[in-house]
Order: structure tokens, then sequence, then C-alpha cells
């Protein structure tokens, strides 16, 4: 895989510095990414990246992951009109710790000369006192350097602290010191990153003599210039916890068309060529388009069960030739997904402990029905399922030993109306 076509062809590669291409053709290069600890977990926006990343590894070149232990206390103003709010060591320690897991999921960290690093960028500054960063990092870049950047210019009228100003040059010194202990000759990054990333370049000719080099990826946003990676629920977070697997499929299904091409380009690992004749094949049928891209993704973020458990509730939700054997072999979280998405109520434990009639339950207990005699006329009509089994009569009792995993029931009263009942 030539690294550099691979990204042309998939519209991620928005700028270089020149000489890359032959120095990339040359040998196998070491090359890396940053990494703030600014959230508990990781976005989609951040997998842009981890992308870019991991398709330099699957070009034979050997990835680096940059904690950033140290940058993560100082705050990187790119992209932000206004100074972020310090987070606490212990929750950026915590927040560090976390994403290591995440990033061992995406790189093989194992097998080959260009297996992958995690290196954390505090082990470059934890012994360094104010002084000596003043003497050996800051006096490096002039003030009017420094005032070119955009992250800079753009935050000039609206105020920004000395802390957020040296930023960049916290990256530019971590670029150095990559060079320095692990033949890095390559950084890469947002568009937005492109005035942190070649202040590290000027740092290694200035303070080294060395000739290092820069790559940048679009910014990645929604045919209707809204960010990409937000969904109705906020941030799309690839941790099950914070995002279900269901609602992380569900993202990809429910994606406009016009973003389709960019978004397979972006996100699948199949071929130019693949990924052509998928679009010759099913042009005309978009929906397949992203069903596949929503199996790859969430099978590669989520596992194979995760993916099936998201299958599963999407067939329970929007299919109604769903069988009783796919809802019982939901674990509880994607049970607590169909809750999320239906109409819901909760019940104390007290009442299925000692049953309650069906038609006490629709009518009395929830909201399902107006009536008792709307709830007996929907039990005749044979439309109220219990479980994916049909009530057959207005006698029947509910019981806890109907909850699945001690805590859910799901009605449906017709095709459309499913609820889920829920104990607390």
């Amino acid at each position: 895989m030539d690294f550099l076509e691979e990204l042309k062809w998939r519209g991620m590669l928005h700028n270089a510095t020149p000489g890359i291409e032959a120095a990339l053709k040359e040998k196998m290069c070491v090359g890396y990414i940053g990494f703030d600890p600014t959230a508990p977990s990781l976005t989609i926006g951040n997998y842009v990246q981890i992308m870019l990343l991991s398709l330099f590894q699957k070009a034979g070149h050997k990835p680096i992951v940059l904690m950033g232990g140290a940058t993560g206390r100082v705050g990187d103003p790119s992209g932000k009109d206004k100074e972020r709010q310090l987070k606490s060591y212990d929750e950026l320690d915590h927040n560090l710790s976390y994403q290591a897991k995440l990033f061992a999921k995406f790189f093989d960290f194992e097998n080959g000369d260009n297996k992958a690093e995690l290196v954390n960028n505090y082990d470059f500054y934890k012994n360094m006192n104010v002084l000596d960063f003043l003497r050996d990092v800051g006096k490096t870049m002039t003030i009017n350097y420094m005032m070119g950047k955009e992250s800079v210019k753009r935050r000039i009228e609206t105020g920004i602290s000395f802390t957020e100003f040296s930023y960049q040059l916290l990256q530019g010194y971590d670029y150095q010191c990559l060079y320095q202990e692990h033949g890095c000759t390559i950084q890469m990054g947002g568009s937005d990153q492109w005035g942190n990333i070649t202040t590290g370049t000027e740092f290694i000719r200035k303070n080294l003599g060395g000739h290092a080099f820069a790559v940048t990826t679009p910014l990645l946003t929604k045919s209707d210039g809204s960010k990409f990676g937000k969904s109705e629920k906020g941030n799309l977070w690839i941790d099950e916890t914070m995002t279900s697997p269901y609602d992380f499929y569900q993202f990809w299904i429910n994606i406009d068309d016009a973003d389709l091409p960019k978004f397979m380009r972006y996100f699948t690992f199949k071929s130019k060529e693949e990924v052509e004749a998928l679009e010759a094949e099913f042009g005309d049928n978009p929906n397949h388009l992203k069903r596949l891209l929503a199996e790859e993704l969430t099978v590669r973020i989520h596992g194979e069960a995760a993916y099936q458990s998201a299958l599963n509730v999407s067939q329970l939700l929007f299919n109604n030739k769903a069988k009783r054997e796919q809802l019982l072999s939901l674990d509880e979280a994607s049970l607590q997904a169909i809750a999320n998405e239906v109409t819901s109520f909760e019940l104390s434990k007290s009442l299925l402990q000692n049953g309650v009639n069906i038609v006490d339950l629709l009518a009395e207990h929830t909201e399902m029905v107006k009536s008792k005699g709307d709830a007996r006329r929907a039990i005749k009509g044979n439309a109220i399922s219990i479980n994916k089994e049909k009530v057959a009569n207005h006698e029947v009792v509910v019981n806890s030993e109907q909850l699945l995993h001690g805590q859910y029931i799901m009605v449906e009263n017709g095709k459309k109306n499913k609820f889920m009942l829920k104990v607390v």
C-alpha cells in the first residue's frame, strides 16, 4: 500500500510538506499522532485520526500513539473560540489510562518491525523546570512566528492565556523528542493542527539540523456543513458505556445519502477497487451500503457479539417479523437500548411479585391503552404480546417470572406500538 496514494483516493489528504513522498518510498518511516486526554473516552471524530494512523501501519510504517499527559494539562487552543476549562490531574490520569486500553484494540503493538508504540509526552517534561523550559524550548520560536499561527490569530481579539499560547511550543518540542528518541520523522493530524505540526518541523530543523514532515487530513463535516460525530443524543463515543453499540450502529444506518461516499472512504478498510465495485452494484440502493459500513465499523469497534445484539435490537424495533428468540438473546444493555427508543413505564417490584392481571396492567398501571375496555378489545383482537408471545385472553397474569434479566418486559399492541416495562 502506498500511504499517500491511499489517502488521496479516500479524500483524506489535506496538506503535506514537500519531500514526504520520497521519504515514505525510501524506507519504513516512523510517524505519530497526539491525543490529549480531555475526555474519558474517544469520539468517532478521534477515530478519523485512528484511521489515519492505522492506514500508516497497514502501509508498512511504524505508528506512535502519543498520549498527552503533559499537553492535556495545558489545553490546545486549536479550533476553540475561548479558553478551555482545565481538567484536574486525577481526571486526566484516569482518562489516559482508559484511552490507552482503547488504543490497544486498534493497532498492532506486538508484531513486526513496524509494531505500534504508546508514548506519554509527560515523560518529556516531568524532570524539566520552568527555567529549562524557557531556555531550551521557549527560545526556539519567536513571538512573531507563534502569532502567525491560525490557532493563535483567531483568539487574539477574544483573549488567549500564556498557558494556551505556549501549547504549540509543547507540541513542537514533543516532535523534537520523538525525532531524537524514536527516529520519528512524520507527524500527522487534522488540518486544524497544521500550525502546531509545522512548529515541530521547525524545532527539528533549528535545534537538531534535521528534516521532518507533516501530513494533515481535512476536517470531516457532514454535507450540510454541520460537525461530524454528533448524533441526536450528543457525541458519538467509541466506548459502549457512553454510546451503546445499538446507537453506534444506528448512527451509520441513518447518515444522509449525500455523506455516504465520503464516510465510506474515511472509515472502511476495503480497497479502492472493492468500494468502487460496491458503489457500482448498489448505487441505487444506498441503504445496503449503509448497512455494510455500519456492520464493518460496529464489529471493528465493539466486536461481533455487540454487532449481532445491535442488529437484533434493530430488528425488534423495526421488523415486525422478529422472533421471540431474538428478544431472549439480548443482554441487559440491549434491552435498555430498546427502552430508550420506545415508550417505557416503570413498575414496582412488588406489583410483579404478586402478579398483575394483563387488563389492569395495560389500563391502570401504564398508559398503553385508554381504558379496560380498550385493553379487552385489543386482547380479543390478538394485538397484545408479552415478550413476543401473544396474550390469549384477558385473564392472563403478568408476574416476575416474565422479567428479562430480572428487570424488563416487552409489550406490543399491534405492529407499531411497542413498550418496555422496567422494574424499579
